[in-house]
């Protein structure tokens, strides 16, 4: 019983940090650009406490598997300043970037971290490339048909790899490689991933205009049930393989 706290604890901090870092991305590229920010939120669902500040509301929520960075103008046209709808292309890029980039830069940092604290700079430096190539790879074969859905894991199957993390040293490795692997993940061109809004943005550059909302939001929501659908497959996979093998 105090194992299975113990995990979830664990696992709860993991998830927490890499969404702290990715949605704190999104945040700060969107204060660098004047964007105004409305609500920060880490975690969804039923609000568990907030502050409200001049502009923007911090909130924390009851569940703590993602965030959001509620900017003005970002769901629907505004012509308030400080829009998102209102910037251009390479401020849209920035932000949109940024919490992936946030998480490979991270994940990539603490890895080669790792590796020096027990060899030489040259050595983690190398080490730290071919666990980045490694991922990049990894990433081509599940598009080739290499790697299937099968093989993904959701948080039920992280939970499951942070309980076998016996030390602090373990526990930073996963917090490196899942937070490469989210920020990867996070660059793939279907929305809503943040890969899928880039994709929207640049269709808009190509067009000289923006799609109209109601294609985007079409596209969103396509994108939105394959995400949710794929969510689902994972988590019962998950289960499957932890309580069914």
């Amino acid at each position: 019983m105090i194992g299975t706290i113990l995990t979830i604890v664990k696992t709860l901090i993991l998830l927490g940090v890499l969404v702290v870092i990715h949605e704190g991305g999104h945040f700060i590229a969107a204060k660098l650009c004047k964007i105004k920010v409305n609500e920060f939120s880490i975690g969804f669902g039923k609000l568990l406490c907030s502050k409200q500040t001049k502009e923007t509301k911090y909130s924390l929520r009851l569940i703590p598997l993602g965030g959001f960075v509620n900017m003005e103008g970002e769901d629907e046209h505004s012509d308030e300043e400080g829009s998102f709808s209102n910037a251009n292309f390479l401020k849209k890029l920035l932000i949109v970037s940024a919490g992936p980039i946030v998480n490979i830069v991270f994940g990539l940092l603490i890895y080669f971290i790792l590796v020096l604290i027990n060899y030489n700079f040259q050595t983690a430096l190398s080490a730290t490339f071919d666990f980045f190539g490694a991922f990049i790879e990894s990433i081509k074969m599940l598009f080739t048909g290499a790697v299937t859905a099968e093989d993904l894991s959701g948080p039920v199957g992280i939970g499951v790899i942070v309980s076998q993390a016996v030390n602090i040293s373990q526990f930073v490795y996963l917090l490196s490689v899942i937070s490469l692997s989210l920020g990867l993940t996070n660059l793939i061109p279907i929305p809503p991933l943040d890969g899928g809004k880039l994709l929207i943005y640049i269709i808009e550059l190509i067009k000289r205009k923006p799609l109209k909302e109601e294609t985007s939001l079409r596209i969103q929501m396509l994108g939105f049930v394959f995400i949710i659908g794929l969510s689902i497959f994972v988590m019962f996979n998950d289960i499957s393989r932890v309580f069914f093998k």
